[in-house]
């Protein structure tokens, strides 16, 4: 179970307009997470549209938790936070504070995209203090890169498309590649719906079994609105379905 809203976070992608202009204030997206046959937990992302240091910026919050006879052996409480600017679509500041077993962690991150550089405080070890970090142009966080895919054109959603894409986990940098399968009808607790389907390359062994374990279908919609993703972990498999969502954009067409 551990770093598992942080597996999810990386890999629910989807893409639609410039500037997250398909990101309504408010939007709220909720999915459970299966654990083999065991509801393990939950996961929920919310946004408030607003200014940061003076710039209007997309405020993200995540949230992920277990449940049930899950949390009873291994209790997850995790809490990330993305400051966004809407116009150049890249994170100001970022906090990744979690909880997982006997694990604690609690970085906040602030982003100098001009000379690519990052400042990342350990808050959970103050005497660590404050590190300067070289980074990359163009550097997303772990949720900013969700709803920064999201926001991409239609042409770059064509089957075979692969899409490239550098991300700070934890206090590191990671290259993540995500190609374009095609589409899927799913059926959902709301309907039947159509979905791309998208398989990311992943770095097998950390985490997952092999390079290619994770699958995922978003809505193909202006939305799209993860719907499912399952992975084969090196402990075992996962599956996240959505659950519940309010004050999207566009009304999602569910096929009859």
């Amino acid at each position: 179970m551990k770093k598992l809203f942080s597996i999810l976070t990386i890999f629910f992608v989807s893409f639609s307009q410039a500037q997250l202009s398909n990101i309504a204030d408010g939007e709220s997206i909720n999915l459970r997470i299966h654990y083999g046959f065991l509801t393990a937990g939950n996961a929920n992302l919310t946004t408030k549209r607003g200014n940061f240091r003076g710039v209007p910026h997309l405020y993200v919050k995540g949230t992920g938790s277990t449940t049930g006879a899950v949390k009873a052996f291994f209790k997850v409480e995790d809490l990330y936070e993305s400051y966004i600017n809407t116009e150049t679509e890249l994170p100001t500041f970022y906090v990744r504070n979690v909880k997982e077993g006997s694990y604690r962690q609690h970085f906040e991150t602030n982003f100098n995209h001009n000379n690519n550089t990052l400042l990342l405080t350990d808050k959970k070890t103050p005497s660590n203090g404050t590190k300067t970090i070289k980074s990359v142009k163009g550097v997303q966080d772990m949720l900013s890169c969700f709803y920064y895919l999201r926001s991409r054109t239609p042409n770059e959603l064509r089957t075979g498309r692969v899409i490239n894409m550098n991300v700070w986990i934890d206090d590191e940098m990671f290259a993540f590649q995500l190609k374009v399968m095609g589409t899927e009808n799913l059926n959902t607790k709301f309907g039947k719906v159509n979905c791309l389907k998208i398989i990311p390359s992943v770095k097998s062994g950390r985490v997952f079994k092999e390079k290619e374990g994770v699958t995922m279908w978003v809505t193909n919609d202006a939305n799209h609105i993860p719907v499912l993703l399952k992975a084969e972990l090196a402990v075992g498999s996962l599956k996240a379905s959505l659950d519940s969502y309010k004050n999207v954009k566009y009304p999602i067409k569910f096929i009859k």
